[in-house]
């Protein structure tokens, strides 16, 4: 009787542990969108978009869509300012389509606080994927936040032809350790060429 019951409890513990790990092997694990903000002004004191950030606000409403490739379900912008709406620029470029998607934008973090960015997507367990509008000059910090090793810099605003890159998206799977792809937004009008120097860390 003593050697069925420890059996019995055996056999319990051992399905209850591979329940366990079934559903540890069945967690969602999002993959990460990083973006810049539309493109701004000349002027350091001027926080809009200027009507060329304007027009990739919308045209990121189709570019990450319901209807596109992506899946998104969670957007991140940095803590806007109340007393000028610093920082108010990458929240604004992504206004649009979370309006569309029927979402709210976390603006909890800091621009600086790149580990608070990192601790929110990893603690994130809603459906879909995340889209991170930031400052360029903050996002290698976020990729270092959330694992890499060797995180990579956005291009300098003077790139290719001397002109400003605001059309980059970085995807970045888990465990978030590398940037696979490395794609432009192709938005019409805004980034018409093809850029040969897009980075991927295999």
């Amino acid at each position: 009787m003593l050697l069925s019951s420890i059996w019995s409890l055996s056999l319990c513990l051992f399905s209850a542990a591979g329940a366990l790990a079934a559903k540890n092997d069945q967690v969602h694990h999002p993959t990460v969108y990083l973006i810049r903000h539309g493109e701004k002004p000349a002027d350091p004191g001027n926080h809009e978009l200027t009507l060329e950030g304007l027009k990739r606000a919308q045209c990121l409403r189709q570019v990450f869509g319901a209807k596109s490739e992506y899946n998104i379900g969670y957007i991140m912008a940095p803590k806007m300012k109340s007393s000028n709406g610093g920082h108010g620029r990458a929240f604004k470029t992504v206004q649009p389509l979370a309006a569309d998607l029927g979402l709210d934008v976390d603006m909890h973090c800091g621009r600086k606080n790149t580990d608070c960015v990192a601790d929110a997507i990893r603690s994130y367990d809603g459906a879909g994927d995340i889209l991170v509008s930031w400052r360029h000059t903050n996002m290698g910090q976020i990729q270092a936040a959330l694992g890499s090793d060797e995180p990579v810099e956005y291009p300098d605003d003077r790139g290719i032809n001397e002109s400003c890159r605001y059309d980059l998206v970085w995807t970045i799977p888990y465990p978030y350790h590398r940037i696979t792809v490395t794609q432009s937004e192709k938005c019409p009008g805004l980034d018409a060429r093809d850029h040969p120097d897009l980075v991927v860390q295999y």
